[in-house]
């Protein structure tokens, strides 16, 4: 006898508890959030240029690209010009580089290959401490240590050594471009230092031992090995410091003098866009005077974009050949 074979009926379907739809729910939720956080940055810097652009309308209508140029500040005849503010903020952030980029990535190199692991820590601790300090009191310890050490001391020992070089000519006022310059690289120091110590760490021993069994010395593993793996990333501390050293105002502007001049010797004074919009915004008595400061905020607020348009560039043409494991930011 054939027996016919029926359909089996399908299970009902069930709902997906109600633990996983609210964790669900809580997931779209937070990726709104995350959206929206990352939207915001573009349009707060949107907001940030209309502000600046609509700020400095009417002196750009007035001076256009000639107050990048113009050499004259004079509030009272109502002339302004910028470039002695733009040698002054690119010079001594340059020179800054100069003076904190080798003691600061020695300083990296030694905690992360060569000290003895008790004093690893807390010299990383102290330089962290002193990433944290105000700039008006870096300022303040200027003025009261270091300027009258490099006047009495650095400053005369230059001239007499090397007073043969335009730089280092002229007569002696204490604050000056050198000084300001100095100051700054004391405060790049700890966040070229750190951000370099936290790269080095990232290089996997294998690069190391790899140096090491091929016959090489500590300091030749490090020089052709180890720095050369992590140079995107030291590359980006630079970088990080030279932001910090363009958009420093109280600590320069204690120190640098504060004349509107372009001057060959570091030991003159000299004047930078921050310190000059901090000087002179409150005081601002004209229109066309507080659309000057404004017109060099903008002016400095292209310079450090272009400046870090430029490092990304230069840090992607670096990493881009570097291994899959490479350090890059």
């Amino acid at each position: 006898m054939a027996t016919s074979s029926l359909p089996t009926p399908e299970a009902p379907a069930t709902a997906p508890p109600a633990s996983l739809v609210g964790a669900q729910h809580g997931d779209r939720v937070f990726r709104l959030l995350l959206t929206t956080a990352a939207l915001a940055i573009p349009l707060l810097m949107g907001f940030l240029v209309y502000e600046l652009y609509t700020g400095s309308a009417l002196a750009i209508d007035r001076y256009g690209l000639g107050f990048v140029t113009g050499s004259t500040w004079d509030p009272v005849a109502e002339e302004f010009g910028a470039a002695p503010l733009i040698f002054g903020t690119l010079l001594s952030a340059v020179l800054a580089l100069l003076i904190a980029v080798p003691l600061s990535l020695g300083v990296a190199i030694f905690l992360t290959e060569f000290a003895p692991r008790w004093l690893r820590q807390p010299v990383a601790f102290v330089i962290e401490l002193l990433a944290a300090i105000p700039s008006v009191v870096y300022g303040l310890w200027g003025i009261f240590v270091l300027v009258p050490l490099l006047k009495k001391v650095v400053f005369p020992f230059l001239r007499d050594t090397l007073g043969f070089l335009p730089f280092f000519q002229g007569p002696i006022y204490g604050p000056s471009m050198l000084a300001a310059s100095v100051i700054l690289a004391i405060m790049v120091m700890p966040f070229i230092m750190s951000v370099a110590r936290e790269v080095l760490l990232a290089v996997p021993n294998s690069q190391r031992e790899a140096a090491l069994a091929l016959g090489a010395t500590r300091w030749e593993a490090v020089t052709s090995a180890i720095v050369p793996y992590a140079r995107s990333g030291i590359i980006g501390a630079v970088i990080l410091g030279l932001g910090r050293a363009l958009g420093e105002t109280m600590a320069v502007t204690m120190l640098i003098g504060n004349r509107h001049e372009i001057a060959a010797s570091l030991f003159a004074p000299g004047y930078t866009m921050a310190a000059v919009i901090a000087n002179e915004f409150s005081g601002a008595g004209t229109d066309i005077h507080f659309a000057a400061l404004t017109y060099v905020a903008l002016v400095l607020f292209v310079i450090t974009v272009l400046v870090n348009a430029a490092a990304r560039l230069l840090i992607w043409r670096v990493s881009r050949g570097a291994p899959a494991g490479g350090t890059g930011l």
